[in-house]
């Protein structure tokens, strides 16, 4: 396992120094630079005042992405799994006609 290297983020004009692995470092920049714009998003819109605030509803809004997007996710495959169920059964059905 590589020793963890320190990592400069800036986030919302805020300097953060964060320890990781080096394998982890892309993974870590790419999130930074999403929180970052997120933050700025809300902060530009005026709507929100003071960075706990942004920082909070910017969280908010990434963890809604997230589960919004594990829902469509598992959406999708259930269908896929009733599709290729109803073509198993198809296949079966063919297959026993077939035999007869």
């Amino acid at each position: 396992m590589s020793q963890p290297l320190t990592v400069i983020l800036h986030i919302l004009d805020k300097e953060y120094r964060i320890s990781c692995p080096p394998e982890e470092r892309n993974n870590l920049e790419q999130a930074a630079r999403h929180l970052d714009d997120k933050m700025r998003e809300i902060r530009n819109s005026g709507k929100v005042i003071g960075v706990d605030r942004i920082a909070v509803m910017a969280a908010l809004n990434i963890t809604h992405e997230m589960l919004t997007g594990t829902h469509r996710q598992d959406v999708a495959i259930t269908d896929q799994q009733k599709q290729i169920s109803e073509l198993v059964s198809r296949l079966d059905q063919a297959l026993a006609r077939h035999q007869n």
